[in-house]
């Protein structure tokens, strides 16, 4: 099993990178998140990786980090109805602490907005994911915020200030980081703008 891989990156597409290693190109999809976080063609790359072995095929799975490839195994491994594909398209929809949040609070609405998910498969997530998740019961980051009464809207403005903020520079994790820390002080009410503006105080 290849279970990350550094090298040189020959070719980049937003679902696709080509690395070369010791002389060998390995194909690798890879989800939006990841593509984002690669410079350019010729930079040097590490990628926690899940390897699909078939009897017709051979496929690699890349990922930034191995939150998220950890994550990607739980989605086809435990979730029926989920393979690779969508898998892949779970992650270049949201991030990690999004989609932990949306599990941990039981958010099918939010879920179903993935490409491939409908409602069924969003709350069989939900109940197929949430035990790995939160094995304690405790959440953290984004995964503490309790649902409000703004539904689908409040995780919309979460994941905006989170982008806005990484747009800016900061870290997905220390961006996901304070606007859930804005997001406790403000509530449900706040919008986007104002989490913004809070997490830059």
């Amino acid at each position: 099993m290849i279970a990350i891989i550094t090298g040189k990156v020959l070719e980049l597409s937003p679902l696709q990178v080509v690395i070369s290693v010791g002389g060998v190109g390995y194909e690798v999809h890879i989800p939006l998140t990841t593509s984002a976080r690669i410079s350019s063609l010729g930079s040097e790359v590490t990628l926690y990786t899940h390897a699909v072995y078939r009897d017709d095929s051979q496929s690699l799975y890349g990922f930034a980090e191995r939150e998220d490839r950890d994550f990607f195994r739980l989605l086809v491994d435990k979730v029926s109805g989920i393979g690779p594909k969508i898998g892949i398209s779970i992650l270049s929809k949201m991030t990690v602490t999004t989609l932990r949040s949306a599990i941990a609070r039981n958010d099918v609405a939010l879920l179903s907005k993935c490409p491939g998910i409908g409602k069924k498969t969003a709350q069989r997530l939900v109940v197929e994911l949430r035990d790995s998740i939160l094995p304690d019961g405790t959440s953290v980051g984004l995964e503490a915020i309790a649902p409000g009464p703004a539904g689908v809207s409040a995780g919309s403005a979460l994941q905006d200030a989170v982008a806005a903020l990484v747009e800016l520079g900061l870290r997905t994790t220390e961006a996901e980081k304070r606007v859930g820390r804005i997001w406790n002080e403000l509530g449900a009410s706040a919008s986007s703008e104002d989490l913004i503006k809070g997490a830059l105080r």
